[in-house]
């Protein structure tokens, strides 16, 4: 939470994301469609369209009632918080499943660092500092889903996997292929065996059947634009074609992982920051699909670590070293047992025993750099003269007034009417508000937002504030300027950002 506040504070939170998620989930609040102006304005969809059109997350919807308590977009950077601290006593639970067998000061030392690692993980800390996402919902959920599976209570995995499903469309897939695992651990359960392979096949088909379905049929219901995020153009134009060039050219795949080399750096990073013990254990294929969709991407923020992408794998991750830490401890001890006065085998015993609390204490190590250094930094919590600038700009701009706004500056106008994402298509708001000390999202350039400033200029538009490199506009006309440029509608074509050349190079680099 106080990651999430501090680059609030600091005017580094703007309308994508967060901004786009308090105009939804407002509108839930009201018990409306979901619909955000900031996301169909700037990428062309209708004026109708409904965020459940750009990725299905209806379980956001359990969050309108906090608005009812504060109409504030840091609400949401408070849910998040609270739902990833949901995680603790579920991660808890697990290590206390894995280490059954050993003596209570193990199992209790376990639970700590497993619980410290999790609440402290760079994913989460990075997920923070970029506002708030559906992620938010699906990191405990994932959790849950897999302790439940662990603790053999089928029943709430199936809830819990439905729950999963109404979070993001790809989970899904997730819930499949933890399906398989299930099913796969079942066969070898005296216990409830039937019902871990029933319900792990039952999963198995229905959760790839829901993100089909969810893609193919509900996102276009909702508005979306069919194949809006497909950015796999080199397995093919669509998921058939994908889907047989990966059947008859396998090796397809291995050149798409492997280029540019920066997609083998993430893989290595995902599971070298936890010593590779997930690979050890079942439960990490669950992390298949998420990984294949983000190395197989054509677009070159799924390939670095700075954005919320990796919280989705956390859980998994954490999961799979957990289960086998505690599959390392009970070896160490039998080796131990049986081999007393072998000294070489004292020595294995040791390392195999000190392998998973070796991974929590790096990734502790690893939570310094990424967060924990500069929550106590005053510097981290102030913002620079334009965002001050674009502060005090905003409050002027009159509340129910129409407003095309800089992106840092939108999420502090969303509760106070009609906000839309000024990026060089003239909207006809009553306000535009600027800046041009830096390069602010979606422009690429000053220059470039200096030159849309003056054409606002020369088509009724007057200056009314500027100070620090950041400018006011009114409209003075009595009719909306006509735009240059399609907007949205029923002909407009909407498409996602693409990616600036000579990114993409490092996974600490967006």
């Amino acid at each position: 939470m106080a990651l999430g506040l501090q680059q609030w504070s600091a005017g580094k939170l703007g309308g994508f994301d967060l901004g786009i998620f308090d105009q939804a989930i407002r509108n839930y609040s009201g018990f409306r469609l979901p619909g955000s102006e900031l996301k169909s304005t700037h990428h062309g969809f209708p004026p109708d369209f409904s965020i459940l059109g750009d990725h299905f997350s209806p379980v956001l919807a359990l969050l309108a009632p906090l608005y009812w308590i504060w109409d504030d977009p840091r609400v949401l950077l408070v849910a998040e918080a609270a739902l990833f601290a949901a995680g603790v006593p579920v991660v808890r639970r697990i290590a206390e499943s894995c280490f059954q067998s050993a003596p209570a000061p193990v199992v209790s030392r376990a639970a700590h660092l497993a619980g410290a690692a999790y609440a402290l993980g760079w994913p989460l800390m990075t997920a923070s500092r970029r506002g708030f996402h559906e992620v938010a919902f699906a990191v405990p959920l994932l959790l849950l889903l897999l302790e439940r599976g662990m603790r053999r209570r089928y029943g709430a995995v199936l809830v819990y996997a439905g729950l999963l499903c109404c979070t993001k469309e790809d989970l899904g897939l997730v819930v499949g292929v933890h399906g398989a695992v299930l099913a796969y651990r079942g066969r070898r359960d005296s216990v409830k065996g039937r019902a871990g392979v029933a319900t792990g096949a039952a999963l198995f088909v229905l959760g790839p059947a829901a993100t089909i379905v969810t893609i193919k049929w509900l996102l276009p219901m909702m508005g979306g634009k069919p194949g809006f995020y497909w950015s796999y153009h080199r397995l093919g134009p669509d998921f058939g074609a994908a889907l047989l060039k990966t059947v008859t050219e396998p090796w397809v795949l291995f050149g798409v992982a492997t280029a540019p080399p920066v997609k083998i750096a993430l893989v290595l990073w995902l599971f070298g920051t936890l010593l590779f013990l997930p690979l050890g254990s079942a439960t990490a294929w669950c992390a298949l699909p998420l990984v294949a969709e983000r190395v197989l991407s054509e677009t070159s923020k799924h390939w670095t670590v700075l954005y919320h992408y990796d919280a989705f794998l956390w859980p998994v991750l954490l999961t799979a070293g957990v289960e086998v830490s505690g599959r390392l401890y009970r070896r160490s001890r039998t080796s131990s047992v049986r081999n007393r006065k072998s000294s070489r085998s004292r020595s294995t015993s040791r390392a195999l025993r000190w392998w998973g609390p070796g991974a929590g204490l790096l990734t502790l190590v690893i939570a310094v750099p990424f967060g924990l250094f500069v929550i106590p930094h005053p510097g981290y919590w102030t913002p620079d003269p334009h965002t001050r600038a674009l502060r005090e700009a905003a409050g002027m701009i009159p509340d129910g007034a129409s407003a095309e706004v800089d992106n840092i500056i939108a999420p502090h106008l969303t509760a106070r009417g009609p906000v839309v994402l000024a990026d060089s298509v003239p909207r006809g708001a009553d306000y535009v508000l600027l800046q041009f000390g830096v390069v602010s999202f979606p422009f690429t350039s000053v220059s470039q937002e200096q030159q849309y400033s003056g054409f606002l200029l020369e088509h009724g538009y007057r200056r009314v504030w500027e100070r620090d490199k950041v400018l006011l506009l009114r409209r003075e006309t009595e009719f909306p300027i006509t735009p240059e440029f399609p907007t949205a509608g029923p002909e407009s074509n909407p498409a996602p950002e693409g990616t600036a050349p000579g990114t993409g190079m490092s996974i600490f680099r967006g």
